[in-house]
């Protein structure tokens, strides 16, 4: 990890210490009431952390670099099809996503290809029938044909605008 990233994470991690350390203080009602909110939100989320944790464990026992080099890390028409059709089927709240993304980024993933997924993920298939009834069908058609376009436009957009920040970087 990059140092400045860790005393930056380390310095909010004693900022909201202190934050709560002044509300138990000051105002030990609001204090309780935030504490609880908080377990409940963590109980909550403790089923999708271990779903996410069994999906990235079984892309790395089954999925190796090699794999995803192979079919996502090109900028080839299936790594943008892929992506597409990810993000309309992927399901529940997008932060479970976001572990499982970076583990795809590490291994080669671009983030265009990342953009792409995340944009698509506004179109759900369950939701269309609902979407044309109060729409109609040729609004929805096209509203999903201009996500989808718009949303490669936009992953190629992310990653030439990557290539730039990297090569003035470097120079």
């Amino acid at each position: 990890m990059d140092s400045r990233k860790f005393v930056f994470k380390f310095w909010f991690l004693i900022l909201m210490i202190l934050v709560y350390a002044c509300l138990f203080l000051f105002e030990g009602k609001l204090f309780f009431s935030s504490t609880d909110f908080f377990l409940k939100i963590l109980l909550n989320l403790i089923p999708v952390f271990v779903l996410v944790f069994v999906l990235m464990s079984l892309i790395n026992f089954f999925v190796s670099t090699k794999t995803v080099s192979k079919y996502f890390v090109s900028s080839g028409k299936k790594s943008w099809l892929f992506a597409v059709v990810a993000g309309i089927l992927s399901m529940g709240p997008v932060y479970i996503w976001y572990p499982f993304l970076q583990d795809l980024k590490e291994k080669g993933f671009n983030e265009g290809l990342i953009a792409v997924f995340l944009y698509n993920r506004a179109i759900k298939i369950p939701l269309i029938p609902l979407a044309v009834f109060y729409f109609g069908l040729k609004f929805v058609v096209i509203l999903a044909f201009v996500m989808i376009v718009f949303s490669v436009i936009q992953g190629i957009t992310i990653n030439k605008l990557i290539e730039i920040k990297t090569f003035s970087a470097k120079n």
